[in-house]
C-alpha cells in the first residue's frame, strides 16, 4: 500500500486506526470549552439576598395585616374619630356619622310612648291607678320593651325606626354588647317603679342629654356606654 500523505480524510501514522487524543488535548466538533469565570457566569450556587428596606419590601408582619380593632379613646371634650359633627349645609362626610338631635330623640320617645299606651292603660285598670304594683309592672314593661327592641331590631325601637335613629357603642360606633344594651334598658325603665322619685329620675334622665357634652348622653346611655346617632 502506498503511503499517503496526511491530509483530508487520511489518518496520520501517529494516530493509527482513528484513535483520538486524550480529552483536553483537542476540541472535538460540537464540544464547548469549560466555562470560565467571567461575565454572565455565577461564581457560586445561587443564593438570593433578602429584600432590603425601601420600595417593594414587605411591611413588618407581612402584607394584608391590619392594626387591631377599635379606636383610641378621644381626648376629653372631643368627639371620637368615627363620629363626625353635624353638617348644617349637607350630608355628613363619607365614613362618619352624626349624633341624633334632642328633638329627634324626643319625638322617637313620644312614638314609643304611644305604642305602649294601651298596655299601660290595661295595667292601670286591672291593678289600680297609681298603685305600687301597677307602677312596678309598668316599669317592667318599659324595661322589657326597650331591651327586646334593642336586641332584636338592630338597636332601634319603633320610635327610633320612624325617626331613623340607632343606638351604637360610644367606643367604636358598632353594635353594643347584649349586656350593655340590657344595662341601658334597665337604667331607663326600672327606676320608674319607685313612686314619685322614679318619675322625677325619668324626667331628669331624658333631659340630661341637653347639657351632656360632647356625646349628648342620657344617664341610661352612660350606663350602657352608648350614643344615639342619626342614620343617613
Amino acid at each position: 500500500m502506498t503511503n499517503q500523505p496526511p491530509g483530508y480524510g487520511y489518518p496520520s501514522d501517529q494516530n493509527p486506526q482513528g484513535q483520538q487524543p486524550p480529552y483536553g488535548q483537542q476540541n472535538p466538533y460540537g464540544q464547548q470549552p469549560p466555562a470560565q469565570p467571567g461575565y454572565g457566569v455565577p461564581q457560586g450556587p445561587y443564593d438570593p439576598q433578602p429584600p432590603q428596606s425601601g420600595y417593594g419590601a414587605p411591611p413588618p408582619g407581612g402584607y394584608g395585616q391590619q392594626p387591631g380593632y377599635g379606636y383610641p379613646p378621644p381626648p376629653p371634650g372631643q368627639l371620637p374619630p368615627w363620629l363626625g359633627p353635624t353638617n348644617p349645609y349637607g350630608p355628613p362626610p363619607p365614613g362618619s356619622r352624626t349624633l341624633a338631635s334632642p328633638s329627634d330623640r324626643f319625638l322617637a320617645r313620644l312614638i314609643d310612648l304611644g305604642v305602649l299606651l294601651i298596655p299601660f292603660l290595661l295595667v292601670e285598670v286591672v291593678l289600680g291607678f297609681g298603685s305600687i304594683l301597677s307602677d312596678i309592672v309598668v316599669a317592667l314593661l318599659v324595661f322589657v320593651y326597650e331591651g327586646a327592641m334593642m336586641l332584636s331590631q338592630q338597636q332601634q325601637s319603633i320610635g327610633k325606626k320612624v325617626m331613623k335613629l340607632r343606638v351604637v357603642s360610644a367606643a367604636h360606633g358598632g353594635r353594643p354588647t347584649d349586656n350593655e344594651l340590657w344595662a341601658r334598658s334597665a337604667v331607663y325603665g326600672l327606676p320608674q317603679a319607685v313612686i314619685c322619685i322614679g318619675t322625677l329620675f325619668a324626667l331628669v334622665n331624658v333631659l340630661s342629654l341637653l347639657w351632656d357634652k360632647p356625646l349628648q348622653q342620657c344617664f341610661h346611655d352612660k350606663a350602657g356606654k352608648t350614643v344615639v346617632v342619626k342614620e343617613a
